[in-house]
């Protein structure tokens, strides 16, 4: 693959690659959509990533070129980047990796760059195709500027850098990316950043399953929503506590500050939060603030026409999925004998949880995850934001076979337009390593 990479690059650009960069995708097995809620995931590296051939040029220009036809060239001055965040198209997304380094470092005259790019991870398929980029450009734009950076300076660094795009994300792509090893998923934790090791039952597979919806993040509003829900079901909550709701933002920040456990958690919502939907005049009321202030002081740019919001759902799924995140990390070191079977409920409880409390699931994540149950999987969820990407399945090792099998026959070979796409579209995976540079010898 580096071959035709470099054989592509200089038919493209008339000279040789001088390095290249390569991030992985990611496959979250537990812990969805709480990362910017401030609690630990549970992701691993999967093979799949997005690799760069990059020269360093002489002149102030930055030229991007995809080996994806779909995928149009680029060009801008390094002085003057422009991230559009009404349509998000590859190149801002690498614009975000490369603001974020200059930035960071006060580049005033950064090195230009020819790159080229080649991805082998679905777009749009909830496997973080688009972190993956900002990444690999973050590290790109290091290296071609001689500069150095620990790896969770750098995760820190492209988490920020990717909320230039207008996604509220939380940081767990970007640090599996960079924190990643062979061999084991991680735990992630937030405020400070850091991994754990977590070994993975042997007589299981995880297996990825596309459903063929694309979803993307930054050109739809469901996901900021969510984070906003999260937001102001921490505002009520710590108002109803009495602490200084005005400088807690995130669902974690009560609980610490509570010095309670996730168990106690779910019970204050239960006695603070109604079910109905809450309109923001009620919220206002609650809060004791106009709606000209709820606007400017705590929803988002996107968010600001949302009428009404579902706290008390999002505040119970996150509070139940941060407990399943430590319960699936300790089953993991204790590996009981019946390990795999606990494993699997907890993911299947995450994704019932997704999907009723969180509603980020679709008709065919459901009925890409009901497939798997029936054929032999012991746990299945949907995995990245949802409304379409991937689900993640947890299958014995010895039932591998006839399960992609099945599973092929009865979601991809059924319908026309996955039939094409079924190829790149199941496969089981292992944890993969992080981000690398190679240099041309």
């Amino acid at each position: 693959r580096l071959q035709k990479l470099k054989e592509m690059f200089i038919s493209k650009f008339g000279s040789a690659p001088k390095f290249y960069v390569r991030a992985p995708g990611r496959v979250n097995l537990i812990g969805e959509h709480i990362d910017y809620c401030g609690y630990a995931v549970l992701p691993m590296a999967i093979e799949q990533d997005i690799l760069i051939a990059v020269e360093p040029v002489k002149t102030q220009m930055v030229q991007l070129a995809n080996t994806n036809s779909l995928y149009l060239d680029f060009s801008t001055s390094v002085n003057n980047i422009q991230i559009n965040k009404t349509k998000p198209q590859w190149h801002n997304y690498f614009l975000c990796g490369l603001k974020g380094i200059q930035e960071h470092f006060g580049l005033n005259n950064p090195t230009g760059m020819n790159c080229l790019l080649d991805g082998t991870i679905p777009p749009s398929s909830g496997l973080s195709s688009s972190s993956a980029l900002v990444c690999c450009a973050g590290l790109v734009t290091l290296r071609a500027n001689g500069k150095t950076l620990s790896k969770v300076e750098l995760a820190e660094i492209c988490t920020k850098s990717e909320h230039y795009i207008g996604t509220e994300g939380g940081g767990m792509d970007q640090s599996i990316s960079f924190l990643a090893e062979e061999g084991t998923a991680k735990l992630i934790e937030f405020s400070p950043l850091r991994a754990t090791d977590v070994r993975l039952p042997s007589g299981a597979a995880f297996v990825i399953a596309n459903s063929c919806v694309e979803m993307n993040k930054a050109a739809t509003s469901h996901y900021n929503i969510r984070v906003m829900e999260c937001r102001l079901a921490t505002k009520l909550l710590s108002k109803s506590k009495g602490l200084d709701w005005k400088k807690m933002l995130r669902l974690h920040d009560v609980q610490s500050k509570l010095g309670v456990s996730l168990e106690e958690m779910l019970t204050i919502v239960e006695e603070v939060l109604h079910p109905e939907p809450y309109s923001t005049e009620e919220i206002c009321k609650c809060l004791g603030i106009s709606l000209e202030e709820l606007r400017s002081q705590i929803l988002s740019q996107n968010t600001q026409d949302v009428s009404t919001f579902k706290l008390y759902q999002r505040a119970k799924h996150v509070y139940s999925e941060a407990a399943r995140v430590l319960e699936f990390k300790k089953i993991c070191n204790e590996a009981p004998a019946n390990a795999i079977q606990l494993l699997g409920e907890l993911m299947n409880q995450s994704y019932i949880s997704c999907r009723e409390m969180y509603e980020c699931s679709c008709p065919e994540l459901d009925r890409l995850v009901d497939i798997c149950l029936q054929f032999g999987a012991i746990g299945s969820r949907l995995t990245g934001a949802g409304w379409g990407g991937c689900t993640v399945s947890m299958v014995p090792t010895d039932k591998l076979n006839t399960f992609l099998k099945n599973v092929k026959k009865a979601y991809y070979q059924t319908d026309v337009q996955r039939l094409p796409l079924e190829n790149n579209s199941l496969f089981a995976t292992k944890p993969g390593r992080g981000a690398l540079v190679f240099v041309e010898a």
